[in-house]
């Protein structure tokens, strides 16, 4: 007979894992499993035929297009403008410093609804910025153009407030020993600051993305709402809920869903991929 030996499992050094994990999945599966279930079941619940029509028809297709490439190019635009005040946020001393940083939160205290009227009052042909570009024949409140506006200001603070933390744990001498070594400054910043930014970048490209697809009250003011023209997905979804056709909002919610998860994975794979190579900061 062989004897069978007994190990048991050394405890953890942290105490409370099994609860810990317990609340962790119920709070996650109250919060977003459970839902987005609920959401799948009932746009399944409109068939085959019906998920088709409402997927491909030519005013889901230019909302969803809307919505999708103003986002990135809104977070492309905050991930570079973000990136540069950010770095004069943490590497310069200058007047109103505080007040500029201050700022930089005020998309995330001010209502969205607020933000979108004082949008389209600013840039309607009659409003201040608007009456200058009015003579040049350049259009920005309801039109597309206005709706990226809109995503600009609202995603910026999620790159900067990435991004800031990271700069200001890294240290001003590879910069002066670069200069030392001869680099140029385009050099310096690609070589020697971008990459241990880069992860931090793309972290907040991802989120400021994320909060531009699903964006709703700062955009429907300025946006002008025109059906294949400046028309967003979650309007076209609130659209659909007030016709109570829920199993169409329902597929083009699931639709944006799966699209946003898409994306995101594929820029996380990316910033993986950058951790490895450069490092986490």
């Amino acid at each position: 007979m062989t004897a069978t030996v007994f190990r048991w499992r050394e405890p953890s050094i942290l105490p409370g894992f099994g609860l810990a994990l317990g609340i962790t999945v119920t709070a996650l599966s109250l919060v977003v499993l459970i839902p987005l279930a609920g959401l799948f079941i009932k746009a399944a619940s409109a068939g085959p035929a019906d998920i088709w029509a409402v997927a491909t028809s030519p005013r889901t297709l230019a909302a969803l297009k809307l919505s999708f490439l103003g986002a990135l190019f809104a977070a492309s635009i905050n991930a570079v403008f973000g990136l540069i005040l950010a770095w004069v946020l943490v590497r310069y001393d200058f007047p109103g410093k505080r007040l500029i940083d201050a700022a930089v939160d005020l998309p995330f205290a001010l209502p969205t609804a607020v933000a979108g009227i004082s949008l389209a009052a600013i840039y309607a042909p009659n409003g201040w910025v608007g009456g200058l570009l009015a003579p040049y024949d350049i259009k920005v409140a309801y039109t597309p153009l206005g709706v990226m506006v809109a995503l600009i200001f609202i995603g910026l603070p999620f790159v900067v407030r990435t991004i800031q933390p990271v700069l200001e744990e890294l240290p001003a001498d590879i910069e002066e020993a670069a200069a030392l070594l001869g680099a140029s400054r385009w050099r310096t910043v690609f070589s020697v600051l971008l990459p241990p930014v880069l992860p931090a970048l793309l972290t907040g490209f991802v989120l400021a993305f994320a909060r531009a697809v699903g964006e709703y009250g700062s955009v429907i003011f300025i946006a002008g709402n025109v059906p294949m023209v400046s028309e967003i997905a979650p309007l076209l979804i609130v659209i659909r809920l007030e016709q109570f056709d829920y199993a169409g909002a329902a597929v083009v919610a699931t639709i944006m869903l799966l699209l946003s998860f898409a994306l995101i994975l594929l820029v996380n794979l990316i910033q993986a991929s950058a951790r490895r190579r450069f490092g986490d900061v």
